[in-house]
């Protein structure tokens, strides 16, 4: 009997074919992708064989399979892996190159970036160098008063020799509660806001794609007002300037994650006017989605098949969908 997982390999998907002339960039939280070893530097022990999870070189392969597969998926819908490829939540350099040992005949380099999260998470990030030429990096830390956190990364790209900008964000949580956890994520906001505008004020023009796990929903006034990001777009092309267009006011779905019963929308795309500009990066017709196959998915809301609930294992993907982007370098 053939399980599940190794059907959906199986299933025919709708093939699409590369084009030289798009740009697409995946970003997901991938929920805790650890190697098994115990950091002196973090706290990991969690995630080790004899940790509260009980976190083996057997579950770290699946995860790696499970998460490939994914990308795998895209690949054969979209015709190539995605130009530059966007992960949070991953440990290490080391554990980010096994699972992209799982993708064959990748192109992909690393611009891996550590931050000083306690827990030892960062933002991973991987390019395919022959589409998208990687320029420079610049990392932004955030104050939280002693306290640390992952850094705010902007990544200065060219595709098609048309020059762009990708800042990407994983800010702090909602732990304990929603209305005390608040003020560390308007840092976080504000942090981001500062990168945007020195980058508006070189070039109002400028092709700026911020996207990320913020932790908070479009609504939000980290979000609305200090990012300044809508999802009406109407609104944002009577007057785009300083404005960012959110992705969600162009998506029909409840959301990329699932928590206390509820969806929400904390892993957001939002460009810059730029893209409206007629030069360099506009977007494609469907520039947006969060995307989901039936595997990944479970329970009477379809939410994401994590790998955990609290203490239980559950083997599945990630308890986040990925959020794909794509736009024409003209």
């Amino acid at each position: 009997m053939v399980s599940g997982f190794l059907l959906s390999l199986l299933l025919p998907v709708p093939l699409a074919y590369a084009d030289d002339n798009r740009l697409s960039i995946m970003w997901w939280n991938v929920e805790n992708l650890f190697d098994t070893d115990d950091d002196p530097v973090t706290e990991d022990s969690d995630f080790t064989p004899g940790g509260k999870k009980r976190w083996t070189k057997k579950k770290l392969l699946l995860k790696c399979m499970r998460l490939s597969h994914i990308i795998k998926v895209v690949q054969h819908q979209k015709g190539s892996y995605p130009d530059i490829l966007v992960l949070c939540e991953v440990e290490n350099q080391q554990v980010f190159n096994r699972l992209l040992s799982f993708l064959p005949k990748n192109r992909y380099k690393t611009a891996y970036h550590d931050s000083d999260d306690p827990r030892g998470i960062d933002i991973a990030l991987a390019y395919d160098s022959t589409s998208v030429a990687l320029d420079s990096t610049f990392s932004r830390k955030i104050d939280l008063k002693g306290k640390n956190t992952r850094d705010i990364t902007l990544y200065s790209f060219s595709a098609n020799s048309n020059p762009f900008f990708l800042l990407v964000n994983h800010w702090p949580s909602r732990a304990l509660d929603t209305a005390w956890s608040e003020p560390k994520r308007l840092l976080a906001a504000e942090a981001a806001r500062s990168i945007i505008d020195s980058l508006m004020s070189t070039s109002t023009h400028a092709d700026i794609v911020v996207m990320g796990d913020f932790n908070d929903e479009p609504h939000d006034r980290s979000i609305r007002e200090i990012l300044g990001a809508t999802t009406d777009k109407k609104a944002f092309m009577e007057n785009p300037e300083k404005k960012l267009l959110n992705c969600w006011g162009e998506l029909d779905e409840k959301g990329s994650c699932h928590f206390g019963g509820r969806w929400l929308k904390f892993d957001q795309v939002m460009v810059s006017s730029g893209l409206f500009d007629e030069k360099g990066l506009s977007l494609s017709e469907n520039a947006f989605s969060c995307f989901h196959i039936p595997h990944m998915q479970t329970g009477r809301s379809a939410r994401p098949n994590a790998t955990y609930k609290g203490p239980k294992y559950l083997g599945g993907y990630s308890d986040h969908f990925p959020m794909l982007f794509e736009a024409i370098t003209r």
